[in-house]
């Protein structure tokens, strides 16, 4: 019986390594995937043993050449696919894998699959109104302010988050019977408390009226918007407060989508290194003094009284993880 076994193992490492240069073709369409995997003859006797996440293959070809083929034709919803949005982009995630033997023995090779697709500019999540999250009324105004979950379809379900991770952080204003109004952030600085005191602990996340500083320093972004009321900054997780209580406070600001400049905007830093002005890429110069000191303006006389409402919003508590330290 031991030289059975270990004659076993000898055929799983060949085969595992027949397949370390996998003859992979992926096609993604708009809501479906279709992987074509050509194999060598010596996986033919095999061929219910490859699989696409759950799937098995929709076809299995003996080619003349005494090679196999496995097709795999499935939608998004199948086989388990995972879906991520990150930035722009809306990403699908699944793996194709080899289990000669059946589980709980593992796989003996396994290759990502991805599909991305640029997520449209006119996408809207699901919800506007959420019935949680931050809320309070200023000048007959309503803002929101609420912590989102990774797709972005409504209110995330828990407040911890793992380090390095994103915090999709949503606020927004209710427009009622007002003008198109543009939402600011103005500043947001993350503390260990729900209440800023002088002596209190903070870290800089935007500042210099409307400069996205964490852009810098990481990855964090504005997401385009869905509308001029509603903004989301897509924040990356950070270690102040490491495995403790931490509290999001932010200016939030109603401004005329018309009217932007130093003071009034919305910048981060983009792939190029430079900054880049959210709502016009174009005039991004309003963004030059993000490195330095953002002047404030003199308001025209003919801007109504609502324009420039201002309101302080906390969110939290948010606990931030380190999911790989060893205390964890």
């Amino acid at each position: 019986m031991g030289t059975h076994f270990g004659l076993g193992v000898v055929i799983l490492a060949v085969l595992a390594t027949a397949l370390t240069e996998p003859d992979v073709k992926v096609i993604c369409a708009k809501d479906s995937v279709r992987v074509i995997w050509r194999v060598g003859p010596q996986f033919v006797p095999h061929a219910a043993r490859f699989f696409l996440g759950s799937c098995m293959p929709s076809k299995w070809t003996l080619l003349p050449t005494g090679e196999g083929e496995a097709r795999f034709n499935y939608k998004f919803s199948d086989c388990r696919f995972t879906k991520q949005i990150k930035g722009k982009h809306i990403m699908y995630h699944n793996e194709l894998s080899f289990r000669p033997q059946g589980r709980p023995k593992p796989a003996v090779f396994k290759h990502p699959i991805k599909c991305v697709y640029k997520r449209s500019d006119d996408w809207v999540p699901k919800f506007l109104n959420p019935g949680s999250g931050v809320s309070s009324g200023q000048s007959k105004l309503v803002f929101h302010m609420a912590l989102l979950n990774e797709q972005l379809t409504g209110v995330a379900k828990s407040n911890v988050i793992p380090l390095g991770s994103f915090m999709p952080i949503w606020a927004a204003v209710e427009q009622k019977a007002h003008q198109p109004l543009l939402m600011l952030m103005d500043e947001c600085v993350a503390a260990t408390t729900p209440e800023l005191h002088p002596d209190a602990q903070v870290y800089p996340i935007i500042g210099n009226n409307g400069c996205l500083l964490d852009s810098k320093r990481g990855s964090s972004m504005f997401l385009p918007r869905y509308h001029t009321s509603a903004i989301i900054l897509y924040l990356q997780s950070f270690k102040f407060g490491l495995n403790g209580e931490v509290y999001i406070h932010c200016n939030l600001v109603v401004w005329d989508s018309n009217v932007l400049d130093g003071q009034r905007k919305a910048c981060h830093v983009k792939e190029h290194g430079s900054w880049e002005l959210l709502d016009d890429p174009s005039r991004s110069s309003l963004c030059n003094c993000c490195d330095s000191v953002c002047t404030p303006r003199t308001r025209r006389s003919s801007e109504q009284a609502h324009l420039g409402t201002s309101f302080n919003s906390v969110l939290g508590p948010i606990i931030i993880r380190d999911e790989a330290g060893s205390s964890l």
